[in-house]
């Protein structure tokens, strides 16, 4: 008697032909009559055929292997809502204490205080105190380039101020307004009329410092200076103030107009105070040595101003 097949037996499960009759009857025998799965052995690795293997590898009964076809892909995990939001806190979502304010940037124990500005500097000054602010001061690029600068020189009490633009180069090496050759055709003008800069004359300028190759002031040398100036005629309280060249005049009235529409006829400057001072306005002395001919209208402006009592 030969001994039954293991794996046929498990392979096959034994019925009787009334089950098997019934079997067919439901429509059930093949499902039934199934072999069995061969439970797989731990110590054995399963062999994965795929369709790349080579066509010679053969089931035990010599038919080819069935294709296996790829695995389909893991669906993707589905992503969470939470999980999704980028890592730091954000609306609605904090993670930890809220953030600190940014520090104030700590200011420096010697750190120089902000510039006052001039008008501010030179409000309550006295002659001699501002004297000094206007050699110390570096409101404008010019203090990088003078020698002195020039605060003024004249008599007090002030009869007459005069007013010209700005040092030239002889007026920078000595600290003291109009000298060399514009000076002295000045002080010959004034002793003309009875006047001396050591008795009763002021001179001072619109600008302080000598700009370079003795060009014209730029607007904004002149608005850092004129406080200066500003402050020179409410300590001074002159008389009378003559005005010496284009750029003073515009500067003292406020005005675009030329010297000749500006000259010739007597004009009124408002202090502070209210007081009003006549200002006649001439040609500067350097203009005069470029143009003797010109020294006839100033000598008519300089009558004028001596009429003004």
């Amino acid at each position: 008697m030969t001994a039954p097949n293991p794996t046929q037996s498990a392979a096959a499960p034994r019925v009787n032909p009334l089950q098997r009759l019934w079997l067919r009857e439901l429509g059930m025998e093949r499902l039934w009559l199934r072999p069995a799965p061969r439970p797989a052995v731990a110590s054995e690795p399963q062999a994965v055929v795929s369709k790349q293997d080579s066509p010679a590898m053969a089931t035990p009964g010599g038919a080819p292997p069935a294709p296996v076809r790829d695995a389909a892909p893991a669906p993707a995990a589905v992503a969470s809502p939470v999980a999704a939001r980028p890592a730091g806190p954000g609306p609605g979502l904090r993670n930890g204490p809220p953030p600190k304010p940014a520090p104030k940037p700590e200011v420096a124990a010697d750190a120089a205080p902000a510039p006052i500005p001039v008008a501010e500097a030179v409000k309550n000054a006295n002659l001699d105190e501002l004297r000094e602010q206007v050699v110390a001061c570096t409101a404008c690029g010019l203090c990088s380039g003078r020698r002195h600068a020039v605060f003024g020189h004249g008599g007090q009490p002030t009869r007459w101020l005069v007013v010209g633009e700005a040092p030239g180069e002889q007026e920078d090496r000595q600290g003291q307004p109009f000298v060399g050759r514009s000076g002295q055709l000045l002080d010959s003008m004034l002793s003309a009329v009875g006047m001396s800069r050591e008795r009763d004359v002021f001179i001072a300028n619109v600008i302080k410092c000598r700009p370079p190759g003795n060009r014209n002031p730029k607007p904004e040398e002149i608005a850092a200076c004129s406080p200066y100036l500003m402050r020179q005629i409410a300590l001074l309280k002159p008389e009378r103030i003559l005005v010496l060249g284009r750029f003073a005049a515009q500067t003292l009235l406020g005005t675009d107009a030329t010297i000749g529409s500006l000259r010739g006829r007597v004009h009124q400057m408002k202090t502070e105070e209210g007081r009003e001072i006549p200002v006649i306005v001439s040609y500067h002395p350097a203009y005069l040595l470029r143009s003797p001919a010109e020294k006839a209208r100033a000598w008519q402006d300089l009558k004028l101003a001596a009429r003004q009592l």
